[in-house]
């Protein structure tokens, strides 16, 4: 069996794309494979708390010598990452916000990449002392910009810090194996966006048709 995780990142509830996106690939992935479980995880209703110094002190403590309090400050991060652990395909919606990712994203990555449950120090190493935990995943990132020219080598290509945003971070959930889809010019409309939903879905059909099958495969 395998496990799905998607997560949305929209404020947006009704009117998001990426929302309709993660449901469509969520959806076709299941009527090839429905006895795969889905978790689904609402960043926009229930956002992640910030990290806090309470937080970094409790993270940075011993498991074995933590207070009840400091384990109380960590009981979030550890269900987010329990989830986290059990997906094998990470559905990630996410809107493109005055060129970056949403604070309740950025505040889901800080919870989940956790020194001792998502990566360790490697001392013998100085050059890089930081190794991930989790491995073997795929991340298909949903996304939607309001402007355009985004892409490498696009005119706004140096203004995009949501992509390489989240494929640094993405190393740390053990993700092994990266997609990206994405809807432009919302901002504008007309023609090219229509054009643009149309080729994102179509997009999103393939894909999840294509990895459905290929775990099929696999399994």
């Amino acid at each position: 069996m395998t496990t799905l995780l998607r997560i949305d990142a929209s404020a947006r509830t009704e009117r998001s794309q990426t929302r309709r996106m993660t449901r469509k690939f969520v959806d076709t992935w299941l009527d090839c494979r429905p006895t795969d479980r889905a978790i689904e995880r609402n960043l926009a209703k229930d956002p992640p708390d910030f990290v806090t110094e309470d937080w970094i002190a409790s993270a940075f403590t011993e498991p074995a010598t933590r207070s009840p309090e400091q384990r109380r400050v960590l009981d979030a991060s550890d269900r987010l990452i329990d989830e986290l652990e059990q997906a094998d395909v990470i559905v990630l919606g996410v809107p493109m916000y005055n060129y970056g990712m949403p604070a309740a994203l950025k505040a889901w990555f800080d919870q989940v990449i956790r020194v001792g449950r998502t990566f360790s120090f490697d001392l013998a190493r100085g050059d890089w002392p930081v190794q991930p935990i989790l491995t073997g995943k795929t991340l298909v990132v949903l996304s939607s910009r309001g402007e355009f020219a985004f892409a490498p080598g696009g005119a706004r290509a140096h203004m995009n810090h949501l992509d390489p945003h989240i494929a640094t971070c993405a190393r740390y959930l053990g993700v092994s194996e990266s997609h990206l889809i994405s809807i432009e010019y919302q901002e504008f409309g007309g023609l090219r966006h229509e054009h643009s939903i149309e080729a994102a879905f179509q997009s999103v059909v393939e894909l999840a048709g294509r990895l459905a099958q290929r775990s099929s495969r696999a399994g």
